[in-house]
């Protein structure tokens, strides 16, 4: 089949790999245009479009989806499928386009977690299994009829970064089957509206508050927070170390049995372990990063700073 694939940060890249390797003909790729980054406000490509530019596929960066120029360039392609990863809202005059439709590879187990983060909420909201979803577009977000699935099951200390990376290759064979469906004509389409919306979970796009820890929620509930949004946006607290209250983003952590007697909220350490002290447990951080200073375990850490009395997390 004739492709079009549209898609934006790493994760579509490995889906685009696949496709591009396959038996199918990418005829073109359309991703976000070039955005500035970095203190030099330089002008940086998309994951997607420098995987394109090495492998000389066709690109297309609109502006604006609905810009005419740009739909008369799409419809020339005559492509029998739109294959959409990790891309913005497509207008109803882009996935109409091909004939047999656009489908959308999202990583849950649809119609759970539709919205911008599902792996994220997935870790932080502590469920045990996940999945990947492809289905057809249409007019909402993540509603459309789901073609296919495949579970997977969430590692008990796994971050949103492992699973990232393991759902990268799962979503590329997913999506190469679900074509092979398509072509095939042999998969039958389920329709999402058999569970009611309250018993849906949403995966909202990540703001700053969302990674602020609260430390009166519990060990678990922290925990979950810490590895679902680690490596990238990160989990961050408030610490007063020697009088002076800076900004820690905690990247790795355990849940682990009091060692010392405490007070809930204290900073203490054990050995060469860096430990917070909460109600019924404490949670070792194991991986770390304080404002103005790198990314690092927390014993290379304390190899540069030493725990007071009265240091703690606010």
């Amino acid at each position: 089949m004739r492709i079009v694939f549209m898609g934006t940060p790493e994760f579509a890249v490995s889906i685009l790999k696949g496709l591009n390797e396959s038996k199918h003909q990418v005829v073109a790729v359309v991703t976000a245009t070039d955005k500035p980054a970095g203190r030099g406000r330089k002008l940086r490509a998309s994951a997607v479009k420098a995987y394109a530019e090495s492998e000389g596929l066709k690109l297309l960066q609109p502006e604006k989806l609905k810009d005419p120029a740009f739909l008369e360039s799409l419809n020339a392609l005559k492509a029998d499928l739109f294959v959409v990863v990790a891309f913005r809202m497509l207008p109803k005059e882009v996935w109409q386009m091909p004939t047999k439709g656009t489908i959308n590879l999202h990583a849950s187990l649809l119609p759970q977690y539709r919205g911008a983060a599902p792996i994220n909420w997935a870790i932080v909201n502590g469920e045990k299994e996940t999945g990947l979803s492809t289905f057809f577009i249409n007019e909402n977000i993540d509603t459309g009829d789901i073609l296919m699935q495949c579970r997977l099951e969430i590692g008990a200390e796994e971050t949103a970064g492992e699973l990232h990376d393991r759902m990268m290759v799962e979503g590329s064979a997913l999506v190469l089957e679900t074509l092979e469906g398509i072509e095939n004509d042999n998969i039958k389409t389920i329709r999402q509206g058999h569970i009611p919306d309250s018993d849906i979970k949403y995966a909202p796009k990540i703001f700053k508050e969302d990674l602020h820890i609260s430390w009166e929620v519990g060990p678990e509930s922290i925990h979950n927070l810490i590895r679902g949004m680690s490596p990238f946006p990160g989990a961050w607290t408030l610490v007063n170390l020697g009088g002076k209250s800076s900004q820690l983003k905690i990247y790795r952590s355990q849940i682990i049995d009091p060692l010392i007697s405490k007070s809930d909220g204290s900073l203490y350490t054990h050995g060469k372990r860096l430990i917070i002290a909460l109600e019924n447990a404490h949670l070792e951080i194991l991986e770390l990063q304080l404002e103005g200073k790198k990314r690092m375990k927390a014993l290379d850490f304390l190899n540069g700073q030493e725990i007071g009395e009265n240091d703690h997390v606010l």
